[in-house]
């Protein structure tokens, strides 16, 4: 099956369409344990079902969801009545997604680096996923801001394997969503994460273009430029938006239809804020600038829900507040007190 770049570059602008956004949803089984465990749910498959399902079936909240990412377990679950989720999504008017790769393992001879694994038996699982009906892949590369780090050889090392898992992708006629990110759990101030979000997306895009990957048919997952949670003084709103754009607009190519963020461990609200100040402030950039959110989309849901079939109700209507928060945000239309009419 030969590239197709029309209907890559269709389906990628499609993932970044002005005021949606995409769910990531693709929580590996450890990582929803850990959600479920917050607000005392039992991690069984039927519940982790459920949970998914009531938010794909959320058409307040879908009809700002440009696409779902989903993890290898979800994409071939049904819901209670039978429907495949992937149906429900796409029923939405949402494209389904698949994250791909097989998590951070520590960088041999790097001091508390890692490197993301998964590239094995890859161009196999895509043709499947492929068939099980993903449209786009997500690929997550993890870097650290502090003492020193990154080394070049973890950023050169996950910048090789991000361009050639997304070059698998293209050859299958699936978008890549890639992301490198810049951690954001750290003492470091933004200046540090400035720096080296620069670094690493200036190698990133490097590799993609020695590994042969249309820019047209990808979309970027970065970290802001942020200060680290620890830090002792954080930047505020406008100064995150401002170096944030700064440093995408001198190395991501305006070939790249859009960029989608990652949140990163900011609250709900910081993450819609820091979002809707860079569209607002500038509404003419090259590509699209959009949210890719987990947790900043999911905390409230998740908490309204609390794992009884009576509140699936309440958990759609946080999940459809918090989706149209980050649309609007996405066209630089977000108000604060838009959050409070809604509490």
């Amino acid at each position: 099956m030969g590239m197709d770049l029309g209907e890559l570059n269709r389906i990628a602008k499609a993932m970044v369409a002005k005021g949606k956004g995409i769910l990531a949803a693709d929580e590996s089984s450890g990582t929803i344990k850990k959600r479920f465990d917050k607000i005392g749910v039992e991690s069984t498959e039927e519940n982790r079902r459920d949970y998914r399902e009531f938010l794909f079936r959320s058409t307040d909240g879908m009809r700002h969801i440009s696409g779902v990412i989903l993890y290898d377990e979800t994409i071939r679950q049904k819901a209670k009545d039978g429907t495949p989720l992937v149906k429900l999504i796409e029923q939405a008017g949402s494209i389904p997604g698949i994250k791909v790769d097989k998590g951070t393992k520590p960088l041999p001879f790097s001091k508390d680096e890692t490197i993301t694994e998964g590239l094995d038996g890859l161009r196999e699982r895509l043709v499947e996923y492929r068939g099980l009906g993903a449209r786009f892949a997500k690929w997550r590369a993890t870097y650290t801001p502090t003492q020193g780090r990154p080394s070049y050889n973890c950023i050169n090392a996950n910048g090789q394997a991000l361009a050639r898992y997304a070059a698998l992708c293209q050859e299958e006629n699936i978008v890549p969503i890639v992301e490198p990110e810049v951690l954001m759990d750290f003492d470091n101030d933004i200046d540090t994460c400035e720096a080296v979000t620069e670094w690493v997306l200036k190698e990133t895009f490097a590799q993609l273009y020695y590994a042969n990957v249309a820019l047209e048919g990808m979309v970027l997952k970065p970290n802001m430029v942020i200060s680290g949670m620890k830090a002792e003084k954080r930047a505020g709103v406008q100064e995150v938006a401002e170096r944030t754009v700064k440093v995408l607009k001198r190395c991501v190519p305006a070939a790249v239809p859009g960029i989608a963020f990652l949140s990163g461990g900011q609250s709900e609200e910081e993450a819609t804020a820091h979002l809707n100040a860079m569209n607002a402030a500038h509404p003419n950039l090259p590509w699209s600038l959009t949210f890719s959110y987990g947790r900043a989309l999911q905390a409230a849901p998740q908490k309204a829900w609390s794992g009884r079939a009576e509140n699936v109700t309440a958990g759609q209507k946080a999940f459809a507040h918090r989706a149209r928060m980050n649309g609007l945000a996405a066209a630089g239309q977000w108000k604060a007190d838009l959050e409070k009419q809604a509490a």
